[in-house]
């Protein structure tokens, strides 16, 4: 368990190097007694500052949701990060690769809030009577710590890795559409650089959102009606180069295009 001031501290660290584009060694090998409550902390720190000028919370991300990315990290849970309205991205308007340090892309299925959901008591059921549509995504992924070189308590403090996300137009209704079945594919430029399946998320993305609403009541967190929930990722995350143009297409749910310059 770190101090407080520790904890303030890397937290600046954090911030610096995304405000600032240069990437910071790993916590864990600085602190290897940095634990996950630490890590939420510091992750909060920043989000509450960013909340202090003008930012604003319009949902979540769940990060290691698949068996895979649990086994590397050696954890037998997922984690979360903040999703600000300032980190939406559109279809329509290419992004900057230089805004990032080492920017990724992540295929998911997004959930589309239509009411509260429980917290500590939430279940599957709770979440897709909540659910008012399910959305084509692509999460920006991006790491501030050199490399991609993350730990647990690395990824978790750095926002769950998260830099940016955008929604397709397309929005289908839970009750049209299987979501544990929904196939994707991504292109690069054309070309076919990753392909999956909605269910690779916990074997069902409605079990990420599920937990996810439980974890943040421990934080005096609800997930709200209007909040847009990123369950995780379909396929493994690709590099994003300048130039670069994505296209995510899903069976059922329409498609979603994500540019770099």
């Amino acid at each position: 368990m770190l101090s407080d001031a520790v904890r303030i501290e890397l937290a600046d660290e954090l911030e610096r190097a995304e405000r600032e584009r240069v990437a910071i060694d790993p916590l864990i090998a600085r602190h290897p007694d940095i634990d996950v409550v630490d890590a939420y902390e510091i992750q909060l720190i920043n989000i509450r500052r960013r909340l202090d000028g003008g930012a604003r919370v319009v949902g979540h991300k769940v990060g290691l949701s698949s068996e895979a990315m649990q086994r590397m990290m050696g954890v037998d849970e997922p984690d979360y990060g903040h999703l600000l309205a300032e980190m939406e991205v559109y279809e329509d308007v290419p992004v900057e690769a230089g805004r990032y340090l080492f920017p990724r892309v992540e295929v998911e299925v997004g959930f589309v809030l239509g009411a509260d959901l429980p917290g500590a008591e939430c279940t599957e059921a709770d979440v897709l009577a909540a659910t008012v549509a399910f959305a084509p995504a692509i999460e920006l992924i991006d790491s501030r710590i050199k490399d991609w070189n993350i730990g647990l308590a690395d990824t978790i403090s750095d926002n769950a890795s998260s830099a940016g996300f955008v929604l397709g137009a397309q929005r289908v209704a839970p009750k049209d559409i299987d979501v544990k079945a929904i196939d994707a594919v991504l292109t690069r430029n054309g070309e076919v650089v990753a392909e999956g399946r909605s269910d690779a998320v916990l074997g069902d993305p409605v079990i990420a959102v599920a937990w996810l609403a439980r974890k943040v009541a421990s934080f005096g967190v609800r997930l709200k009606a209007g909040d847009i929930v990123l369950p995780g990722s379909c396929t493994r995350a690709i590099d994003a180069r300048p130039g670069d143009d994505f296209h995510a297409e899903f069976a059922g749910l329409g498609s979603v295009r994500l540019q770099f310059i």
